[in-house]
């Protein structure tokens, strides 16, 4: 059994991080109702005895000590893990996990990177290394943060580099929260363009997630418990819930915001954690997904996104839950893939369906997407036998899929209307080591993706005898 290791970097990354670990113990305890240590719980626990110093427990005798995640928690403000060490979770980590500060990082991309990563990198590569350590074969590291904010885009991209300088053969897929256009934050756009030009050169796969179509997606759930009679949506519904972590006296929109990203990490890491008639490697996404090193960027969706509590309402059907995943309206991004262009798609399913299901609607939608033509064949599936806590089952979509640029041009135009007037750069040209050519290569960086992508799109319903000749990172 293969080991991950989950880095949670800024407020967003924690809180997140929060909500999976939750989640997880929740599914786990579900399945193993035993309490017994097992290959499943290794993959994101490790099993500490504290009666011998802390040490790892043997795994042969099964019984639980004490559980601890196979997690790194970095912020430069320490309130939000202060407030899960002292909530629920408060257990499943200690200080030799924890990195934290007290100034923050004042929504400066270049305080986070440059002088907390400074700063810090003895200590996170310690703690890195430790963890690392306790891994029988580490396969995965998943690293959570924003793109908004000073520590979450700053110092997480330098945690990013940090792991493919110590830990090069190690798969790093990385969840990134990107700001809305109404961000609050108003150095957001440079934060976000400064921290992509990191990810496109030391991520091997993105998820980029979209706070405005999480926002999207919670309304929607809010009209559905409003708007139809005598249905309401499971209070314990594992999309909706926020029982763990940090408990709040009244639910907010970014409770229910972040469930929804720490859902898609279950399911993502789904096949690492429980068998399945067809197991997906984590490595396999990059394997299959990203043809070229630089389109590491995959569009997620999720199915189905709650779960009625009247019984009386039949459940939707399963061919349903398929047409869900390729609409616009479960998309993690403001995005229709259907109208533009795949590379590949994989469809990671759990819960009691069958292989014959799959390749049905494979067949069936086949048809409505449109694959560049050298890769017509491009998906990849995955079956998993244990459904999430109150479903009977569900879809993770993930799609490399061009309909990601306009997203990126957004953040360009967004950051251009900064730039060009010079508006809040002294904030970032006062740190040592920063300079306004970061900035020109940073916007350089995002437009070079966006031409890539421009590249693909113009091939769309042309056939082609080979693949376009892109630009190859090194």
């Amino acid at each position: 059994m293969t080991q991950s290791v989950v880095v949670q970097v800024g407020q967003c990354g924690n809180q997140i991080g929060c909500c999976f670990w939750d989640l997880a113990l929740r599914e786990h305890a579900t399945v193993n109702k035993n309490g017994i240590y097992d290959e499943s719980l290794s993959s994101f626990f490790r099993n500490v005895d504290a009666r011998v110093g802390g040490g790892d427990a043997d795994i042969s005798k099964g019984k639980i000590c004490s559980l601890k995640a196979r997690a790194v928690l970095i912020d430069m403000e320490e309130g939000v893990v202060n407030e899960i060490l002292q909530g629920p979770l408060r257990d499943v980590f200690d200080s030799k996990q924890l990195i934290t500060d007290v100034s923050g990082s004042g929504n400066n991309w270049a305080v986070g990177h440059k002088v907390f990563g400074c700063q810090y990198r003895e200590r996170i590569m310690e703690k890195l290394r430790k963890t690392a350590e306790h891994c029988d074969c580490l396969q995965c590291f998943f690293v959570i943060h924003s793109m908004g904010g000073g520590t979450g885009s700053g110092l997480g991209t330098f945690v990013l580099n940090v792991l493919e300088e110590e830990f090069p053969e190690v798969y790093r897929l990385v969840t990134s929260v990107y700001p809305s256009g109404e961000d609050d934050v108003i150095t957001s756009p440079y934060n976000s363009v400064l921290a992509m030009k990191e990810l496109n050169e030391h991520a091997d796969c993105v998820l980029p997630i979209e706070n405005a179509s999480l926002f999207d997606i919670v309304s929607k759930i809010n009209q559905i418990q409003s708007g139809m009679p005598g249905t309401t949506v499971k209070q314990r519904s594992l999309i909706t819930s926020s029982e763990g972590g940090i408990k709040k006296h009244q639910e907010k929109p970014f409770d229910t915001m972040n469930n929804i990203v720490a859902n898609l990490l279950l399911n993502l890491t789904s096949s690492a954690r429980f068998e399945g008639s067809l197991n997906m490697d984590l490595n396999e996404i990059s394997m299959n997904l990203v043809p070229f090193p630089q389109l590491h960027y995959l569009v997620s969706s999720l199915t189905p996104l709650y779960t009625l509590a009247d019984v009386n309402v039949p459940p939707r059907r399963l061919d349903q839950m398929f047409s869900d995943a390729f609409s616009k309206d479960h998309q993690l991004i403001r995005a229709d893939p259907k109208h533009n262009l795949y590379l590949a798609c994989a469809l990671m399913v759990r819960g009691n369906v069958h292989v014959s299901d799959l390749r049905r609607n494979i067949e069936r939608l086949k048809p409505s997407l449109q694959f560049v033509s050298w890769n017509q064949e491009g998906w990849k599936t995955s079956l998993c036998s244990i459904p999430p806590v109150g479903h009977s089952h569900s879809l993770l979509a993930l799609a490399n899929n061009t309909c990601v640029k306009p997203t990126f041009m957004e953040l360009r135009e967004r950051f251009l209307r900064l730039f060009k007037k010079k508006a809040h750069l002294h904030h970032y040209l006062q740190v040592e080591g920063m300079e306004e050519s970061c900035f020109t290569e940073a916007i350089l960086s995002l437009t070079s993706l966006i031409e890539e992508y421009n590249q693909l799109d113009a091939t769309k319903g042309t056939p082609m005898q080979e693949p376009p000749r892109l630009t190859i990172a090194m």
